[in-house]
């Protein structure tokens, strides 16, 4: 899972429902491993620590590369190495994150003549209608992690702290409270 920020901690979370045994997570700020270990991530990689792609770390910790990757950060560069990641044959790399407006992705044919697959999703692919029924009953009965995304809450006057503190990367999701809540 590329990047550690809500979505990718959401999507650590559903790696693990779906029965993942290894779940890497990659993130450029080590302060994220603790809280994605919560979530069901068992290993980490900082692409900081390595000289080569990450990529390239990837494959060779996974002897050939990951059955799937998740691409969570919305960068087209990480969006490639992800499918990079997979392993030839049935890796799947599935792009959740949001690029900017007007940038593209591009690949080498031969990423894709190998058999990976390069996908994307909305919403982890929930309909709400049918969906939001059932994420409900899951969060009450606790099967769904929701309130472990808030790391921080804060009154409404204090909301320059928040972002500080997201654009530290300090941060998963703060809640804002106005007046006595």
């Amino acid at each position: 899972v590329f990047g550690l920020g809500a979505v990718g901690l959401a999507a650590i979370m559903g790696c693990k429902v779906a029965g993942a045994t290894r779940i890497i997570g990659i993130d450029i700020n080590p302060e994220k491993f603790e809280k994605a270990k919560e979530f069901g991530a068992t290993e980490f990689v900082n692409p900081k620590d390595h000289s080569k792609p990450i990529q390239e770390v990837l494959v060779e910790m996974t002897d050939g590369g990951v059955d799937y990757s998740f691409e969570c950060i919305g960068n087209v560069q990480i969006m490639r190495a992800a499918l990079e990641a997979c392993h030839k044959g049935w890796g799947q790399s599935v792009i959740i994150g949001v690029a900017g407006a007007g940038q593209e992705i591009s690949t080498r044919p031969f990423q894709l003549v190998t058999g990976r697959v390069w996908k994307g999703t909305a919403f982890g692919g929930w309909k709400s209608v049918e969906s939001v029924p059932r994420l409900v009953e899951d969060y009450m009965n606790k099967k769904l992690k929701v309130d472990e995304f808030v790391t921080h809450t804060l009154p409404f006057d204090q909301i320059n702290e928040g972002f500080e503190l997201m654009h530290a990367g300090k941060s998963i999701r703060t809640v804002l409270t106005f007046g006595n809540a």
